[in-house]
Formats: C-alpha cells, sequence, structure tokens
C-alpha cells in the first residue's frame, strides 16, 4: 500500500498552536507520516516526545541552512549545516533531507552555478554516506511561486544527480512544481526512477487539495509506482478545511 506522509507547516495546523501537536492529530487522523521544513526554529524535544509518543514516521524535513548552492561561496557553511541535519534526521528516525539550488544568480553564469551545485552536493555525499539519510534536490516552478529560481526543470535536476553520481543524492519530485512548469511525468522521469527520494503533491490552481484543479496526480502517481517508486508521498498543500477527514479523502482517492 502507498504511503503519505503529512506536511504539517500547512496541515494539522491551528492558529496559535504548538508545533509538536500537530503530529498527534496528524496520528489521530490515521496520517501514517509527517515531515516539516526548517528544524531550527522549532522545538526539537517536544517533536521528538511526540514522535516517540506516537509512533508516527518522519519522512524529512529541510537540510539548514536554506542557503544559495549556486553560489561557490555558500559551499562550506552549508556543508557545516548538513552534519547537524543529519545528526537531527537521525534523532527523529527520518530518512530524507530536502535541499533547494537557491535563486538563478545573476553574477554567476549558469554553467557555474552547475557546477557550484555539483561541487557541494558531492561532498555533502561524504557527509551522508552511511548515515541512513538521502538528500533531495528540489526543482521547483518559475512561473508562480519561485520567480528566480534556478532549476525549474525536472530533467536538469536528474542530470545534475546523475553527474554527482552518489547513491545519496537524488531529487525530490514535486507533481504541483513539474505540472505548473508544463512537465509530462513519464518523459521527464523516463528511466531514472531510481533518483526519486521523495514525493510531494498539491493541485493546481491554489496549490490545494488533490482533486479540487486540474493536474492529474492519480495518473501520473500510478505510472510512478510502476515504475518502482517505493517511497512516500508527501502531501504539501494548502488545506481548504482543517477536517482531517478531508485529508483521508485526498489519501484514498490518490491510492493510500
Amino acid at each position: 500500500m502507498r504511503q503519505f506522509s503529512a506536511c504539517i507547516e500547512w496541515l494539522f495546523a491551528r492558529d496559535g498552536d504548538a508545533f509538536a501537536d500537530r503530529i498527534r492529530r496528524a496520528h489521530e487522523a490515521g496520517v501514517a507520516a509527517i515531515e516539516f521544513w526548517h528544524w531550527r526554529n522549532k522545538d526539537l524535544g517536544a517533536i521528538a516526545t511526540a514522535v516517540a509518543e506516537t509512533g508516527i514516521a518522519v519522512s524529512g524535513m529541510v537540510a539548514e541552512p536554506m542557503i544559495a548552492l549556486t553560489n561557490p561561496a555558500n559551499k562550506e557553511a552549508w556543508l557545516e549545516g548538513l552534519h547537524q541535519s543529519v545528526a537531527v534526521a537521525q534523532r527523529l528516525g527520518a530518512s530524507v533531507l530536502i535541499a533547494q539550488a537557491g535563486d538563478d544568480l545573476p553574477e554567476f553564469s549558469r554553467a557555474e552555478q552547475r557546477a557550484s551545485l555539483i561541487e557541494t552536493l558531492t561532498a555533502g555525499a561524504d557527509i551522508l554516506k552511511g548515515s541512513g539519510v538521502r538528500l533531495g534536490l528540489e526543482p521547483l516552478n518559475t512561473k508562480i511561486d519561485h520567480v528566480g529560481y534556478y532549476l525549474s526543470s525536472t530533467a536538469e535536476g536528474l542530470d545534475i544527480v546523475d553527474e554527482v553520481g552518489r547513491p545519496e543524492i537524488g531529487i525530490v519530485y514535486d507533481l504541483y512544481h513539474s505540472a505548473v512548469m508544463g512537465e509530462n511525468t513519464q518523459e521527464v522521469v523516463a528511466d531514472r526512477i531510481e533518483r526519486i527520494v521523495h514525493l510531494h503533491v498539491a493541485d493546481h490552481p491554489g496549490r490545494s487539495d488533490p482533486g479540487t484543479g486540474r493536474i492529474d496526480l492519480r495518473e501520473r502517481l500510478d505510472w510512478l509506482f510502476a515504475q518502482g517508486y517505493r517511497g512516500r508521498v508527501g502531501l504539501e498543500y494548502r488545506p481548504a478545511t482543517s477536517n482531517a477527514s478531508a485529508v483521508r479523502a485526498v489519501i484514498k482517492s490518490l491510492g493510500g
């Protein structure tokens, strides 16, 4: 059965709540795993307690600091942060860290920025080796949400990962971002399914609940799983309602 992970930055959130209580709500709703973005701004002790209390799995979080890997001057600071992020992931039992490429910087050529990405990710693979944690580089759409971002192409992201050539490094494939960029999943992923370390879903327009927009999410997921993807599917969307039954309905509609 497909496993889903609730991004509790948006799902199960209530105004003024304790972040760790979202973990308990997700568990009460029957969700098998959770994920979130930054870890430095959160009470990791409270999160660890909620995870132990509920037995829920943690899929992943962002590798901090979130600084541009397209800038070679950021390499050492990011690698130092990666050491810390791996330790946090191990503490919480998370298997995935998410990295963003950073903006397309005018002071560097595209080739120079690509070289910086490859060099930094290759060094990061040495830190990840043997940790049980993989890193996913995430392509994002530049039409709506991330204007000016360097990496909007899934195929280019996979090419970068192939150049790194390390099993510790893959991509986070976000079906929402990919669809907004007009990509066809079968064409851009092709035979490189093993390079995908995690999936994200949301519908378009609005980055909203799957099933409310125009993206053929179920069809795309069916193909990805048919090709051998066995990781979790991250529910990273802005929910129309805080009703837990709506999340369960989304999971069912996507093959959960």
